[in-house]
């Protein structure tokens, strides 16, 4: 009977435990060994994790503190220098012939674009030859009256009359080479040459682009009409910006400054101040001030937006830089990919202008000995624009 007893409590205790772990596993059914497990957290936005493979593909280094002029920063749009452009007019009325170039194509000053065909030109060569044929017989009479005269066989009227001739028949043939030379039409070896042909040549009075082209082969223009072609010499351009009134004190003409790109982020382009505003807008308070840049390899082009740095002192100031592929632009702002862990990476926006030698001069953004991603930012940028849902 003891035996039975100590059974039958044995069994009541298994039971009762057996209930208290099923209400517990239905109460909270995670507990159970056999659920699914969680799924894992995504990354914050701007924070990139890279595996060993991507980690090999770019390059990490420190915001280094080094000596930087101060600059005053700004931002503009390249322009043709208005004083390096010259529109083609046309000199006479004509039919355009031989049109040699287009638009893009690179011409030399003096360098033929193309021929007028006009009956200006042809009247103005007839009037050459008459002129020449005039003189020619005048300076004839006034040897054959000379000589009467020395002989007493023609009176000084008559000298005076044939000296008044050969006068106005050469004042009248140099008027009529003038009007050739202004059309630009060589003058004929032969003043009798009835063959020449009518035609103005129309030259390039600048080296540049041609960057305008309103004609064709064939077309008759009239001399008041628009301009034809237009050429614009872009060794020199102009970047056009706007400077806060409170700066004003800080710039002066011919200061010198670097012009940047975002299309070439690590060209430094060399130019100087070469006017200042003199009407403060009334609603950005700000003055128009134009650079004059070199660009001898033709990488600017009008309409490029671009910043410009003006240096301000020449004492040097301590200063942040790092490389200047270690930042990248993205709607009109500047980022660049702090290390915060061995393989975990954080975008960052910075401030930063071009210092010079392939750097840039960081304002905000970075402290000293912060670790960013020096080469392979755009792998970063790739890699985070992937993971984001």
């Amino acid at each position: 009977m003891k035996l039975v007893a100590a059974a039958a409590l044995v069994c009541g205790a298994l039971l009762t435990t057996a209930c208290h772990t099923a209400a517990k596993s239905a109460d909270n059914p995670q507990s159970d060994a056999t659920a699914a497990p969680a799924p894992a957290s995504q990354a914050p936005a701007g924070v990139v994790q890279l595996d060993s493979e991507s980690l090999r593909q770019i390059k990490v280094g420190q915001a280094q503190g080094e000596d930087a002029v101060d600059a005053l920063t700004t931002t503009g749009r390249v322009q043709f220098a208005e004083d390096r452009i010259a529109r083609i007019l046309p000199p006479v009325s004509g039919q355009v012939q031989q049109l040699k170039v287009q638009v893009g194509d690179a011409v030399h000053g003096g360098e033929i674009l193309f021929m007028l065909n006009s009956r200006d030109v042809a009247a103005a060569f007839a009037d050459h030859t008459a002129a020449h044929r005039d003189l020619d017989l005048a300076q004839k009479t006034y040897a054959m009256t000379q000589d009467l005269f020395d002989h007493q066989a023609a009176s000084k009227l008559s000298l005076q009359q044939a000296e008044n001739d050969v006068a106005k028949d050469t004042a009248r043939l140099r008027q009529s080479e003038q009007v050739l030379r202004v059309l630009g039409v060589d003058m004929p070896e032969d003043p009798d040459e009835s063959s020449v042909a009518p035609r103005v040549p129309v030259r390039a009075p600048i080296n540049g682009i041609v960057t305008q082209r309103s004609i064709t082969e064939g077309q008759f223009v009239d001399a008041q009409s628009e301009p034809l072609l237009t050429l614009a010499d872009l060794s020199t351009v102009w970047v056009l910006a706007d400077v806060f009134e409170r700066n004003l004190r800080d710039i002066s003409l011919g200061q010198r400054a670097a012009v940047t790109t975002t299309a070439y982020p690590d060209e430094r382009f060399v130019a100087r101040v070469a006017q200042i505003g003199n009407v403060v807008d009334p609603e950005t308070h700000t003055v128009t001030v134009r650079f004059l840049v070199n660009n001898p390899h033709l990488r600017l082009k009008p309409g490029m937006f671009a910043t410009a740095s003006i240096e301000l002192a020449a004492s040097p100031a301590k200063g942040l830089t790092v490389p200047a592929t270690a930042v990248f632009m993205e709607d009109g702002k500047s980022y660049s990919y702090v290390q915060t862990s061995p393989r975990e990476f954080k975008r960052r926006q910075v401030s930063a202008v071009p210092d010079g030698g392939h750097r840039m001069r960081v304002i905000a953004g970075l402290g000293a000995g912060d670790r960013i991603v020096t080469d392979g930012v755009l792998l970063l940028r790739q890699e985070e624009a992937q993971a984001q849902p």
